[in-house]
């Protein structure tokens, strides 16, 4: 959704979208030694090459040699802009894999399609949320955004060891889902989510937080004060100056730097926030002052994937966890746009939505 609201831009025309993806391998390369035609696979959503130092330390996103664009190029993955490779999506039939060998995940038995495409991004994404945002036993958690990574987040909060997870969101079906995860829940939309918080710990704020919203943050329908709604405006125009709304379609976030300003608030002195939601390069806004007279701590990137991905998929394989209960919505890929719309309009139900080719 990013990239058709114009928030990260510098799409090229005609590439083919989407960055997650289970298949089978139809036909392997000369250099492809541990993969054969038939073999069930999920794809990483980042391309890594697997032996530079950055995949090696687990970096996977910071691969050295997967953009195209060199080595201090940033993140490479399916179906994004320019800068993150160029490469052509997933949501297709069939789909070319650089650096296979080392970057396939083989779905263990008794692993469903359905679970194992949660395993190609957001469930490792909301891991790696929960990991920056240093959750530990005991932990008070607050996750902002209770889309599909949030729901995740709050599941990978509790795995962690959190003690009690918030989940901030304003929309009435993904606030249920948080709640049946046993996550106290908060709308922005009825309550000031800050104050909100604080209520709730007793003054002192959450020791944790993950954002899993970024820049399409929308504000609270109560409004905000005209000074910050002016700065709203700004930042919008700067996060998407491609955006080119279709009505009341493709419509950017309208307060991109939001959930930044309420997590730093939200969170106690010497807290940490863990920053999953996509802030891409033309964001400069951020709450460093209270950052720092908070003594906070302050993490985040993209998902190194491929470095979490097996000991997921083992954990789904062993009945641990089931993330396909999140996969709300199947479509026909023939039908991709109508999907996309349904989901731009956040309709109840519409959590997560799997596009599949036609038989």
């Amino acid at each position: 959704m990013h990239l058709i609201r114009g928030t990260m831009p510098g799409m090229k025309e005609g590439t083919i979208i989407g960055h997650e993806a289970v298949g089978v391998v139809v036909e392997a390369g000369s250099g492809v030694r541990n993969f054969a035609p038939g073999d069930r696979v999920v794809v990483p959503s980042t391309i890594s090459c697997g032996y530079c130092s950055y995949c090696r330390a687990g970096y996977q996103a910071q691969c050295d040699n997967a953009n195209p664009g060199g080595k201090l190029a940033g993140t490479a993955f399916f179906g994004g802009p320019e800068a993150a490779g160029g490469f052509d999506g997933l949501q297709a039939e069939y789909a070319r894999i650089p650096y296979s060998s080392t970057s396939l995940v083989p779905i263990p038995p008794g692993v469903s399609d359905a679970q194992a495409i949660m395993v190609s991004d957001i469930f490792p994404t909301a891991w790696f949320g929960a990991k920056l945002a240093e959750v530990g036993t005991g932990d008070s958690v607050a996750v902002f955004g209770a889309g599909p990574v949030g729901q995740l987040a709050v599941l990978s909060a509790y795995l962690q060891g959190a003690g009690r997870v918030i989940a901030v969101d304003h929309n009435a079906d993904r606030l249920a889902l948080a709640q049946a995860q046993h996550a106290e829940i908060v709308n922005f939309d009825t309550e000031e989510p800050v104050a909100a918080i604080q209520e709730l710990t007793g003054g002192i704020g959450v020791d944790r937080v993950i954002d899993a919203v970024g820049v399409d943050a929308e504000r609270p329908a109560t409004g905000v004060p005209a000074e910050q709604a002016r700065e709203f405006d700004t930042e919008q125009r700067e996060a998407a100056p491609e955006g080119n709304p279709a009505g009341s379609q493709w419509v950017p976030g309208d307060a991109p730097s939001q959930v930044s300003q309420w997590a730093a608030a939200a969170v106690a002195k010497a807290g940490t926030i863990g920053i999953i939601g996509v802030y891409p390069q033309t964001i400069s806004t951020y709450p460093i002052g209270v950052v720092m007279n908070k003594n906070l701590t302050v993490k985040a990137g993209n998902c190194n994937h491929r470095h979490y991905m097996p000991d997921l998929l083992r954990l789904v394989a062993e009945g641990g966890v089931d993330p396909a209960l999140l996969l709300t919505e199947h479509e026909p890929m023939t039908d991709v746009m109508a999907a996309y719309r349904e989901f731009d309009r956040r309709e109840p139900g519409w959590i997560k939505v799997a596009l599949n080719p036609a038989a």
